[in-house]
């Protein structure tokens, strides 16, 4: 079941009504769930840049950030939102990303976050 961090995090829904994304992970393996997304992301009209083999940083990326998808081991995923500088929406957990000290962060830091997947949002709302 996906879980809201925080009273007013957004639900699927509302993440997939968000413009630009940034899609962390192997974005360059076709078989990898990052790229996939990636591709999907695209076809379907959204900005996206992606950090992790393309991008070495989120605070790499250009222009206005909405949701970072984390499609990463978790120590990974959490190092990259401890550097990022950068505004942002919501964070959104892809399962095999999660771990408690990156949801424990995301809480600390008041840092809304959802954990679900993108592919799924795209078959429910798009």
């Amino acid at each position: 079941m996906p879980q809201n961090g925080g009273e007013n995090a957004m639900d699927l829904k509302e993440v997939m009504d968000q413009k630009n994304f940034v899609i962390v992970g192997d974005t360059l393996n076709e078989e990898k769930y990052a790229s996939k997304i990636k591709r999907k992301m695209i076809k379907n009209g959204y900005g996206v840049s992606a950090v992790g083999k393309e991008l070495e940083s989120i605070n790499d990326v250009e222009g206005d950030i909405d949701v970072i998808d984390l499609c990463i081991n978790p120590a990974k995923g959490l190092k990259l939102i401890k550097e990022c500088k950068k505004d942002f929406k919501t964070v959104v957990i892809q399962p095999g990303a999660e771990s408690p000290e990156l949801t424990s962060y995301l809480k600390e830091n008041d840092i809304e976050y959802l954990e679900g997947c993108l592919l799924v949002g795209l078959k429910l709302y798009k």
